[in-house]
């Protein structure tokens, strides 16, 4: 059996989504505060591992509880209520008679599907108590406000006094879910029959012990040998070993507590007719490893041993994650009698403590630990479902795409956006379904499959913190990504405090983001060039300004459909924000260079130009070198042709113009399209921020 998906409502961010989850390992991603340690959380508590608090509701349903609290008594609202349904997918000729109570009378057994609801929630019995007994405790007043409803559920022991867990089976129907009650007990040990739950927590405190205690792993050792290593064989084996310590110990104690014994006789006790004292060793393998055993390390060639404490935190942190996980997997495949079908364990980052090397070993093998563990103990098909939570980029280049989930903040149901800034919802986005659909300003699509696989291949080749980025910028090459901190300094500054995910994307792939971006929600800016080609020779470029010039940007055709360099120019700021306003694809267009009037403009064909003609002084005089000699003589179209046949010549070296613009001390200005682009995202973001929980 495998749990196949969740479907979470009124909890915390979650007010309403839906988690798939792979047969293997699944990996949850999102910005901090965007509901992934709320998804684990929720396991925790529908299950009974930690108790429900009021703030557990969604924040639009704190409101509700107010709003009954405030009602007249005929006028009662519903009380809200958290759900959370579990469909699993089983084998029908193994497993049907674990399901059996859970499955409709109808059942299809092609379909091999099982759902049950968790629903807290109060009881009919209850909702009147909970009214009286509010008001009792905080009276209506006359002047001012009372304490709220929720504040009182808030109270120790409140919440658990009206709300209590309720068990339903789930059966389809033509109208939606039909709920099948199922007694509490029996809801209670039907879950427990179909679901085991673990949990390895980030480690933030493995090393918190003065460094010559510090004995964490040791303990994880001593708990892994009690609960896992305990068989017949293993056990006699220890108890030999331990049998000939106790007894050498039992003469050594003999003979040192001689004197003592005799002062003990001496005051009378034991009399002549009790028995006498004898003091013997009585070691069992457990506490000889649980309570007497230090785990070192050793180095070979030194001979030499250091305590536990003093190995560095990213081994341990994997050690001590690899005993969790092979311990909680060995418990899961020993269990003697009603073993529960599925077994799920949460990581929680991992990445603590580790290198990116380490972080890409970690989540590329951890899958084969309990594969190795269960062929070891001659169960292959005993594996769990793991699900791991990461904000690392660096496990995500080791990821298949599919297994992805990410968590994305949005506001709340039925909020208004036009007065509300703080997201305080998230939605869950399942990148097994991510199908690109994007089509051009002429309505012609992508090919589907070739894009699809160039995103897998360029998230995982490519060191990509897309899904941790408030916001993306897309740019052409590596002079504007090593530019692009000091230019956002200069035209948004703002930026800098949010979380920017700059992917240098290349002109001819921006517009592949474009289904991607818009899946996940991510306001997005293209940075790219107009790369002018001769209209009749589409392989040679040109200037900007050659008339009847073409583009041969596939971004800039497919975004706005138009390939004539001089048309592309009249297309207005506000036409170039697109996709619902969460995008804008800004380029180079004529403008008014310093030194020449009567409204002589250049127009750059690529970043380099553009960046040139905008800071032309600074070329003049030589304070940035361009390798060639401008003067203040030559005349626009001299100066305009030299610049574009310097840039476009193999000689200019794109990463070194942009090296020495950046070890430049003089004020050098962001060339206008960039500056408007940057201006753009900075309030597309300002009118959004990230408030809520996790």
């Amino acid at each position: 059996m495998k749990l196949d998906r969740i479907c979470l409502r009124n909890f915390r961010r979650l007010e309403d989504v839906e988690i798939g989850f792979e047969n293997d390992d699944t990996v949850l991603v999102g910005p901090n505060n965007s509901g992934k340690t709320s998804a684990s959380t929720a396991f925790r508590v529908f299950l009974g591992k930690s108790d429900f608090k009021v703030h557990d509701f969604s924040v639009s349903k704190i409101f509700e509880l107010d709003a009954f609290g405030e009602a007249p008594v005929d006028e009662l609202p519903p009380l809200p209520r958290i759900e959370m349904d579990l469909w699993f997918t089983f084998n029908a000729d193994v497993e049907f008679g674990r399901v059996f109570s859970l499955l409709p009378s109808d059942v299809d057994m092609a379909s091999a599907e099982v759902g049950i609801r968790l629903n807290f929630s109060v009881l009919k019995k209850n909702v009147d108590l909970l009214w009286n007994d509010y008001n009792l405790f905080f009276p209506p007043l006359k002047i001012g406000k009372r304490k709220t409803l929720s504040h009182f559920l808030s109270l120790d022991g409140n919440l658990s006094r009206y709300y209590s867990m309720q068990f339903f089976a789930l059966e389809a129907a033509v109208d939606g879910l039909k709920e099948i009650p199922l007694d509490p007990q029996e809801g209670k040990e039907a879950l427990r029959s179909l679901l085991r739950i673990d949990f390895v927590d980030a480690q933030r405190n493995i090393d918190d012990q003065e460094a010559g205690r510090s004995n964490k792993l040791s303990t994880a050792f001593g708990a892994f040998y009690k609960y896992n290593l305990e068989q017949k064989s293993v056990s006699e084996e220890a108890n030999l070993v331990i049998d000939e310590n106790n007894t050498r110990l039992s003469e050594h104690y003999k003979i040192h507590f001689t004197g003592l014994m005799s002062v003990i006789q001496s005051l009378g006790f034991p009399s002549i007719n009790d028995r006498t004292l004898e003091i013997v060793s009585t070691l069992s393998p457990e506490a000889a490893l649980k309570g007497n055993t230090t785990l070192l390390y050793l180095d070979a060639d030194l001979n030499h041993r250091l305590p536990e404490a003093y190995n560095g935190l990213g081994f341990k942190n994997l050690v001590y994650m690899a005993i969790q996980v092979s311990h909680f997997h060995t418990q899961w495949m020993n269990t003697a009698e009603q073993r529960p079908l599925c077994h799920l364990i949460f990581i929680e980052e991992p990445e603590a403590h580790l290198h990116a090397q380490v972080q890409q070993t970690f989540i590329a093998n951890i899958w084969q630990i309990v594969k190795k563990a269960a062929e070891a103990a001659g169960q292959k098909d005993l594996l769990p479902q793991l699900i791991i939570s990461t904000h690392s980029s660096h496990m995500l280049e080791r990821v298949d795409f599919g297994r992805v989930r990410y968590f994305k903040k949005c506001h709340f149901a039925g909020q208004d956006k036009s007065k509300i800034k703080g997201f305080h919802a998230s939605t869950v986005q399942n990148l097994r379904k991510f199908k690109p659909d994007e089509k051009s300003a002429a309505g012609v699509a992508e090919d589907d499959k070739q894009t699809l696989t160039f995103l897998k291949k360029y998230l995982r080749l490519t060191h990509c913190d897309l899904f941790f980025a408030d916001a993306a910028i897309l740019i052409e090459g590596s002079a504007e990504k090593l530019l692009m901190s000091e230019m956002i300094a200069k035209s948004a500054p703002s930026l800098n405090q949010k979380y920017i995910s700059v992917l240098e994307v290349g002109g001819a792939y921006a517009n592949r983001f474009a289904s991607l971006m818009r899946f996940l929600g991510i306001p997005y800016l293209v940075l790219t060039d107009i790369d002018a080609v001769d209209p009749k020779n589409r392989r040679s470029a040109c200037r900007a300004d050659f008339p009847g010039a073409v583009t041969s940007n596939a971004s800039l055709t497919f975004f706005f459909n138009e390939a004539v360099v001089d048309k592309l120019s009249l297309i207005t700021k506000d036409q170039q924000i697109l996709n619902d306003g969460d995008c804008m694809v800004a380029f180079q267009k004529p403008t008014a260079v310093n030194g020449y009037s009567g409204g002589k403009t250049m127009h750059g064909r690529t970043f380099e130009e553009t960046f040139t003609y905008q800071n032309l002084d600074l070329f003049k005089t030589a304070k940035i070198e361009l390798g060639i000699t401008i003067s203040s003589a030559d005349d626009h179209n001299l100066v305009h042709q030299s610049i574009f046949e310097r840039v476009q010549s193999k000689q200019f070296k794109k990463t070194e113009f942009a090296l020495d613009v950046a070890s430049s001390s003089e004020g050098w200005k962001t060339p206008t399209y960039i500056s408007e682009g940057l201006e753009w995202l900075d309030k597309r973001l300002s009118s959004t921020s990230s408030g809520g929980a996790a």
